[in-house]
């Protein structure tokens, strides 16, 4: 399941992240979401080692799975993300990201994320210089830029990460590639504009949706402005 299909157009997409939902009900709170206009939920999982937090795993993503019809994207915060990238697909990841700074054979893990099914994308924390995306370009559906430091939810946004932003968006359109842009960190409805303006079309955003009066009245103001933004962009 793609969430391109799903989108309501512009190629927007509005991603709330369960990692900011009420622990205690989380099915309910991934329902929430879905009923609020989400395009895809998004699920990080964390082990304690690449980031310094301990998340969820693959039972919740298979949870999320059986109580929602929306894409899941699942976002590995891992030191050895090869030993589990089968388990995140057969749980039921949409979309499996890995992040460039681990060590590894990325290349071959981005191919074996498509080879089961899902779309393979990486991820880069604030400071990654945007030059180690270049050889992975080909291999890739989606990018992921933290626009905070990964670990834990409700920091403030990063705003330099939108140069590098600004440098993949130039590249892909240039190259034609289908690759998405997607930022998580600090996303709300201050944010979503200036991100969708350097080029972003995916949106993760947890503790602005999850905290919100009215999730499905956030959602759909942050894609009208994602969508306002996004459309200079392309123009």
């Amino acid at each position: 399941m793609d969430y391109r299909i799903t989108t309501a157009g512009d190629e927007i997409a509005i991603l709330p992240s369960l990692l900011a939902a009420d622990f205690a009900c989380l099915g309910h709170e991934a329902s929430r979401a879905e009923k609020a206009g989400a395009d895809a939920l998004h699920i990080d999982i964390m082990d304690g080692h690449f980031v310094p937090n301990l998340s969820m795993g693959p039972d919740v993503v298979a949870m999320a799975k059986r109580t929602v019809n929306v894409p899941l994207s699942v976002h590995l915060m891992l030191a050895n993300p090869e030993k589990h990238i089968e388990k995140f697909i057969r749980a039921g990841a949409d979309v499996l990201l890995i992040h460039a700074e681990v060590e590894g054979d990325i290349s071959g893990m981005l191919r074996q994320i498509r080879a089961l099914g899902a779309r393979p994308g990486i991820t880069i924390n604030p400071g990654t210089p945007v030059e180690v995306l270049w050889p992975y370009l080909g291999d890739i559906d989606e990018v992921l830029f933290m626009s905070v430091n990964p670990g834990y939810g409700g920091q403030k946004f990063i705003e330099s990460v939108l140069p590098k932003v600004r440098v993949i968006r130039e590249v892909i359109q240039t190259r034609s590639l289908a690759v998405d842009i997607s930022i998580d960190g600090g996303i709300g409805l201050e944010t979503v504009t200036p991100a969708a303006t350097a080029g972003c079309n995916v949106f993760i955003a947890g503790t602005s949706l999850y905290r919100s009066v009215d999730m499905a009245k956030t959602v759909h103001e942050m894609r009208v402005r994602a969508i306002n933004a996004f459309r200079k962009v392309r123009e």
